[in-house]
This record gives C-alpha cells, structure tokens and sequence, in this order.
C-alpha cells in the first residue's frame, strides 16, 4: 500500500517575510508510528523555520541513525541534507561546517545516537563550539530496534519489557554544559509552545546550541512506570520560564504575565527575553544552571525550559580564525598565496 501527502493548504494561508509559505518547509509523509513524538519535534522545526524567515536552500540537516535520525526526512524537504553513519553526524556537521560557514547547521539525533556510540564525538563538537544546532530527540530506549534501554535511561525506569534499569543515566544537558556548549534547553515534545522559540533562539545562536527534547516512544516506551513517558514527563515537568525572540527592530510584545525577566543581545541584535519561572537560575552562569539541573534531579523533577546561554559566545571559526566566506568562493590568489606567505608560515613553527 502507498501513501501519499496531500498538496492542500488554506487559501488563505499567510507567508512569512521572505514570502514563503510553511509549504516551503514541509518534507515527505512520516512513516513514525502513529502518536510518535518525534513528529511533533518535526513540526516545531517547521514552524520555528518558518517563523524565523529562514531560506530553506540555506540550512544543511545532518543525522546519524536512528528513528530520531530518520526525522530529517519529514521536514524541510527543500534544504540539504545527509544521513551519516550511526553516531558519527558530528564529524560531518564538522566538515560541512568548515567548508561553507555560511549555511545554517541543524544536526539532528537521538539518545543512543548521541549518549551511546556517538558519545566521543558528542564531548569534541561541544568544546569546538561548532556554529550549529544540535537537537536530540530523546525517548530513553532503541525505538528502531524494539526498545532496548539507552544510555538516558534513568535508574528504575521501565519500559514495555517489564524490567528495571539498573544503571545510571546520562544527563544530555549537565554533559553539554561540562562539554562546553554556549546554548543548552530542554523540552519536551508535547510543549510546541516552549520548543519553538527555543529552536528560533537556538538557531540564531553563535556557536554550538545543544536543546535535549523528551520525546516519548510510544510504541516502547510510554509505560506508566517509565521516566521518559508522556504521563510521567507532564506530571514532573519544572520550567526555568518562557522565553521570546525578537528580531532585530521588532517590538518587544508577549502574552506572558510580568515577573522576573533577563534579555541577552544575539550577533545579529536580536534579543532572547526570558521570563523567569525559577528565580535561582541565572541563565548565563554555567555553574548556575548545573545547579538548578542537580537540584531538580534530586526533586525527581524534569527541568525544561532555556538552561544556559553564553552572550560572549565564539565559535569554532573565530576561535581558528578560519577565511570569510565558504572554500568554494577562494580564488587561485587565496589559495596560492606564493612563496613569501608559505616562508612566513614555517617560519612560524620555529
């Protein structure tokens, strides 16, 4: 049996700034079990696009293996894409990265992906602060392979199996943290409303931004005795607040009520203004924010929300001092510089 997806939209659907329609970042029909979280992480992606005034043929989606891995398929059909080898996206993200550092970088993975076999290459990509997002769409078990525990999932949780896990869980967040990332949230796929303009603020970010996504299995894992299910995830959820980003010489308006708020001023002057829920965080102390994560571990809550963000942030290409512009653009001058640029080198390893 085939599929196919529908073509229609509104007639009076409305585009974005630079005219396109959410058409435009749309990609083929999922083939997710029915209810997946995942999907909707794909949908947030969509909308977050589309609301940032993103060109779709400027954004490279990079993954690894995996259903999460599998997602890149279902969103952005009009952007570049490449589907790596399991746990290895870092390296290709990598090297895309360097050869045209004018496109926008979404790497997207999932817990075995990144907390498992891809680990190693996880802790390098976070203290490069390489200028990507790097999304992980984390359900606490193989959902491709019938729902082994992974890496995230927490002591004492069980899945469909029936068993209890007795080892202890990587925190995706404290380690991007540790690692060195500039930008670190967690949400959870139910919540478009905190996910999307975490993605916008993600994606406008200068360096490496990390966002870990709950996104129950609902297929394996989604047991009334499991940490990474809908029920449990709703039922212990603690936010750090809810935040906005404003586009440069955009009014700031927003429907949240007055409280304590903190703004930080992106490269490009947009301004990420949070609203705190957790008066204790101080979203540009990484100290704090490991903090607040350990203190709701302890509580037996689930932390979501903006954790971290450096304002000083420098990526990887500022760090090297790499050339302006993407490889390709490089004339013969630039790349042949003569000999008295090569002398000058050596000589600069004497």
């Amino acid at each position: 049996m085939s599929y196919a997806k529908s073509t229609f939209r509104h007639p009076s659907l409305q585009p974005n700034q630079l005219g396109y329609d959410k058409r435009a970042y749309e990609g083929a029909l999922s083939t997710l079990c029915a209810g997946c979280g995942h999907d909707s992480v794909g949908a947030a992606i969509v909308q977050a696009c589309f609301e940032a005034n993103i060109e779709p043929h400027k954004v490279a989606k990079i993954s690894g293996i995996g259903c999460s891995s599998k997602t890149p398929a279902y969103f952005l059909g009009k952007s570049h894409g490449f589907n790596s080898v399991h746990g290895r996206m870092p390296s290709v993200a990598t090297g895309a990265n360097m050869a045209n550092r004018d496109m926008i970088y979404l790497g997207v993975s999932g817990d075995g992906d990144t907390a498992s076999i891809g680990f190693g290459q996880f802790a390098h990509v976070n203290r490069r602060n390489l200028n990507m997002l790097y999304l992980v769409e984390n359900n606490g078990c193989y959902g491709l392979t019938k729902g082994q525990d992974s890496a995230t999932t927490d002591v004492g949780s069980v899945s469909k199996k029936g068993q209890a896990n007795p080892f202890t869980a990587i925190d995706l967040c404290a380690t991007a943290l540790e690692m060195g990332a500039t930008f670190v949230a967690r949400s959870f796929s139910g919540d478009k409303a905190q996910l999307v303009p975490l993605i916008k603020a993600a994606l406008r970010h200068p360096g490496f931004a990390f966002i870990d996504v709950l996104s129950p299995c609902v297929t394996f894992n989604n047991t009334t005795t499991s940490t990474k299910s809908y029920d449990y995830v709703r039922d212990h959820v603690a936010a750090t607040g809810a935040i906005d980003v404003i586009p440069m010489q955009q009014e700031i308006t927003t429907d949240y009520q007055p409280g304590s708020s903190h703004e930080v001023t992106l490269h490009d002057g947009s301004v990420v203004h949070l609203y705190k829920g957790d008066v204790d965080l101080d979203v540009t102390c990484k100290v704090s924010a490991q903090e607040a994560i350990r203190r709701h571990q302890l509580e037996g809550a689930v932390l979501t929300g903006l954790l971290y963000m450096d304002p000083q942030s420098r990526d990887f290409h500022q760090m090297i001092n790499s050339v302006k512009g993407p490889l390709r653009d490089l004339d013969e001058a630039a790349l042949c510089p003569g000999q008295k640029a090569l002398d000058a080198i050596n000589a600069s390893f004497r």
